[in-house]
């Protein structure tokens, strides 16, 4: 969702079928080459497990009115959903993901995506056998708990790659900076900082900060373009289930 969201400004918000979070943008997978050993996807015992949650955040888009993104992280059974939706008064999308998780590693199950620009719209829906890595939601769910446990550096970012809500491949490099404190209207919080580079459009930039024991929920999130920023999101709520508030 969010970049999703980032490229709304360019496809007058019918890329607003949601995928960010979650700001949520093209969902994302690991490098290629760990795609060929599953035991590549094998995480260390330190990840953090995964948590229901609700979150909101304020979309802010260069040009377009602010809307409320809502994000739920749910647990169905032996699956995970991850669920975004927005609506405002020209537009409104949802976006969502049914992932399971065998032992560390996430496999996409099911993913749907929906948009409708004044009363116009489409909806996309991939099954399993249509996602040969993941679909954007669970691949943001995944990123957010990876990063930081890989040596992926400004100077030597690591190679991802995603389907988008066709099931069309996209390709994607990340970093991680350092991290640090960031303060969000839904409080002060640690952040895992994250940068995502478009490798067939290198002037694009979008920043991610996460939240390291909260899986998929997102802090605050920046797309910029030529160093101009497009596209905001911003965590204004948060209300874990079965948890304690970080």
């Amino acid at each position: 969702m969010v970049i999703v969201f980032a490229q709304l400004p360019r496809r007058a918000l019918a890329g607003a079928g949601l995928s960010l979070a979650a700001f949520c943008s093209s969902g994302m997978a690991l490098a290629s080459d760990t795609l060929t050993d599953p035991q590549a996807f094998e995480a260390p015992r330190s990840f953090a497990a995964p948590s229901p949650f609700e979150a909101q955040y304020r979309l802010e888009v260069r040009g377009w009115p602010s809307a409320t993104i809502t994000h739920r992280l749910s647990h169905e059974g032996n699956h995970w959903l991850s669920d975004m939706r927005f609506s405002i008064t020209v537009a409104r999308g949802q976006e969502f993901s049914r992932f399971a998780l065998n032992g560390n590693a996430p496999q996409a199950l099911l993913f749907r995506s929906s948009y409708s620009v004044l009363g116009v719209g489409d909806s996309y829906q991939l099954t399993e056998s249509d996602i040969p890595s993941l679909d954007r939601q669970t691949a943001l769910f995944d990123l957010s708990r990876r990063a930081g446990h890989e040596n992926c550096t400004e100077s030597a970012p690591c190679e991802i790659e995603f389907v988008d809500q066709k099931g069309r491949d996209e390709h994607f490099q990340y970093y991680v900076n350092d991290p640090g404190t960031i303060n969000v209207p839904a409080g002060e919080f640690e952040a895992l900082r994250v940068s995502l580079i478009d490798t067939e459009k290198p002037d694009r930039l979008l920043q991610l900060n996460f939240h390291s024991d909260w899986p998929g929920l997102i802090l605050s999130a920046v797309y910029q373009k030529d160093g101009r920023r497009e596209t905001q999101l911003t965590l204004t709520n948060f209300k874990p289930n079965g948890g304690t508030t970080p």
